[in-house]
């Protein structure tokens, strides 16, 4: 299951495990939605896939004890700011791929 990052990886803001905010790639880097769209151009700087807004965990156990009381979010924060001109050369190379096409 997904670890539900608390934070941006870049910028560092929070993003409860509610947050509408967040994104994830497909190997769960966790960025917020504002270096998502103004900073990383949908390329996940670690590995150069795009990404999807992360789903939320139900809060209260609705069904099955599949819940955050049963699996909390991480919370331990990963800050590991995006080197921009190592990233800037990345985009380029992708070549504005779709996602679905790198």
């Amino acid at each position: 299951m997904l670890e539900l990052r608390q934070s941006c990886e870049h910028c560092a803001v929070v993003l409860p495990p509610e947050s509408v905010e967040a994104r994830i790639c497909s190997f769960e880097c966790t960025f917020c939605a504002g270096c998502v769209d103004g900073v990383l151009a949908n390329v996940c700087p670690n590995c150069g896939g795009g990404f999807v807004p992360r789903p939320v965990r139900p809060a209260k156990n609705w069904q099955g004890d599949n819940h955050l009381g049963t699996y909390p979010a991480r919370t331990e924060p990963k800050h590991r700011p995006v080197d921009l001109a190592a990233h800037a050369r990345l985009v380029q190379a992708l070549n504005d791929l779709p996602p679905q096409l790198r």
